[in-house]
């Protein structure tokens, strides 16, 4: 999904950017600002650190525990709601915080037990630059939410809980009046989809930047709540490591940097993005764990052969320590994926979403390593397996399955959502749109699909595979072919076990199912029609939408 401006709400725009749509927006510089009588420096007010970035950005750091607690820009202030302020987690607390400067820029560093954290300020920026090292797990989740005082950026999007008073799910799942829903996890997007998020409005659009994520665990397809929106404000995140639906261990290390940027409404610099980002005079700062330019590798790929050009493919290098990827050109495959920290990585090729391809790579500190032209053996694609027919496609999402779209911005219960019940007939051309993206055992288990069967294909055994991209509370598919034949009970392969289905994200862990179904199940009548049950099963769960699910890639019978 790429970047775009919203339907205005009371005069006011809500904003998801992403790299594509940056070159058609009003850009603010990253470096050059306009002119200002203010001059670049810091002081000491007893509580904070206050920098003054000599062009229209002052804010304060707490010499206490690290908090952001002030963010003027243009004279106005924009941090803060509830009597809170913006920082790592919900508060680091007690922390030792020191300043100083070097030439043009102004660094802040906080200490907190094994956490360190860093605000950079650049003379003549409206910039913040953010780096968050975190060595183990003595904290819990590592994130920095910017708050925003409330009445500067009302919209009512997906993830605004603004005009939805009726909690509906946990304390962050939102009714309307009319029936939509809202959440904060409600974002739309994957990380590889955006490169900043933020608000505009009345001339001044607050942008966080995101990093790249290096540090991050759940790949390119990972979802995570990015901000959020509400009568006492609104918050802005960068999520390094969240429990929510996570399909990796969290990795340790310096992440960023990560930008707070201020502009003149339009989006941020594309020369912020990650990706585009350099920061040599940050080389020599001293923060914790930070390799520059100099002391990272590049992947590079002549082409990758096998693929289904119907598909976009995606390259990604995931070890302990870091993860990276990279689009793979639509023409050839060719990819470059470069600031890579040097060590030994799991390459994967994903169509779609759909690991297809993996091998391993080493990346030298200096040096690009070439790879020779990829090939995908075609066993690899589930998709060239001869089928005598087939639900939807193997990509590793949902796509195309009914209500899927909807479900990565709202709850399965909105008014928006078509019924989660209803059979489906093989052969009406429709199938796909016509079968639910996601099926819980207290929703609409036992769904049925019609197909016919020649005689050839009644009289042999078939292998019936179901591919599904997450699940909650370990539900699975168990079939049941003709009310004559049930198929055992599969074990539940690994998964997130936190919401997801409810909370706009589909990802998981893509796996198949294979049942082989006796020729003794199928009828012998060519002009009757074969059933086929789907049941969730699941000793797990709650009632309703947070029983025991799963969600759906593809559907197949194989010839």
């Amino acid at each position: 999904m790429s970047g775009s401006v919203n339907r205005p709400v009371r005069r006011r725009t809500f904003v998801l950017g992403a790299a594509a749509t940056a070159g058609t927006a009003a850009l603010a510089g990253p470096l050059a600002q306009s002119a200002s009588a203010a001059a670049f420096g810091w002081s000491d007010d007893g509580s904070n650190y206050v920098v003054d970035t000599g062009a229209s950005l002052v804010f304060k750091v707490s010499k206490t525990n690290g908090d952001l607690t002030s963010l003027v820009y243009r004279g106005a202030e924009y941090q803060g709601y509830g009597g809170m302020n913006s920082h790592i987690e919900s508060g680091l607390g007690s922390s030792t915080v020191t300043i100083r400067q070097s030439g043009s820029t102004i660094l802040i560093s906080v200490t907190y037990g094994t956490l360190r954290h860093y605000y950079a300020a650049r003379s003549g920026e409206n910039n913040i630059y953010l780096w968050t090292n975190k060595a183990d797990t003595s904290v819990s989740a590592t994130r920095y939410i910017l708050r925003v005082r409330k009445g500067l950026f009302l919209n009512d999007e997906p993830d605004s809980y603004t005009y939805a008073p009726t909690a509906i799910e946990a304390s962050d799942v939102f009714a309307k009046s009319d029936g939509q829903t809202r959440s904060k996890h409600y974002s739309k997007l994957r990380v590889m989809d955006y490169d900043y998020i933020g608000w505009t409005a009345g001339g001044v659009g607050l942008w966080i930047v995101r990093s790249n994520h290096e540090k991050a665990s759940g790949g390119p397809f990972y979802r995570s709540l990015l901000r959020h929106q509400s009568a006492d404000g609104g918050g802005l995140y960068e999520i390094l490591y969240y429990g929510q639906n996570q399909t990796e261990a969290q990795r340790f290390g310096l992440q960023g940097p990560y930008v707070i940027a201020f502009t003149d409404g339009g989006a941020p610099s594309s020369a912020l993005f990650p990706g585009t980002l350099t920061t040599p005079w940050a080389d020599s700062l001293g923060i914790s764990g930070y390799v520059g330019a100099a002391g990272r590798g590049r992947v590079a790929g002549v082409g990758i052969s096998g693929r289904d050009t119907a598909y976009p493919y995606t390259v990604g290098l995931a070890n302990s320590a870091a993860q990276y990827w990279g689009s793979a050109r639509a023409s050839d495959g060719y990819f470059s994926i470069g600031e890579i920290l040097p060590g030994t990585y799991t390459l994967t090729v994903f169509k779609g979403e759909l690991a297809v391809y993996t091998s391993s790579v080493t990346v030298s500190t200096g040096a690009t390593t070439t790879l020779n032209t990829i090939a995908i053996p075609s066993s690899n694609d589930p998709s060239n397996a001869s089928a005598i027919w087939r639900i939807g496609d193997w990509n590793g999402t949902p796509s195309g399955f009914k209500n899927a779209d909807l479900m990565t911005y709202a709850h399965p219960s909105d008014v928006r959502a078509a019924s989660w019940t209803g059979n489906v007939v093989i052969g009406g051309g429709s199938e796909t749109s016509a079968f639910p993206c996601y099926l819980w055992k207290d929703v609409n288990s036992g769904l049925i699909v019609y197909f016919r069967l020649t005689a050839a294909q009644a009289a042999a055994a078939h292998t019936l595979r179901i591919g599904v991209t997450t699940a909650y509370a370990n539900g699975r598919p168990q079939v049941v072919v003709n009310d004559t034949w049930t198929s055992a009970i599969p074990s539940p392969p690994t998964q997130p076990n936190t919401r997801s289905l409810t909370n706009g994200s589909y990802r998981g862990n893509n796996h198949t199912f294979t049942y082989s179904v006796p020729a003794s199940a199928w009828l012998t009548d060519t002009g009757a029609y074969n059933t086929l049950k789907i049941h969730v099963v699941s000793g797990s769960g709650a009632t309703g939408y947070l029983s025991a699910g799963t969600s759906i890639d593809a559907i197949d019978l194989l010839a």
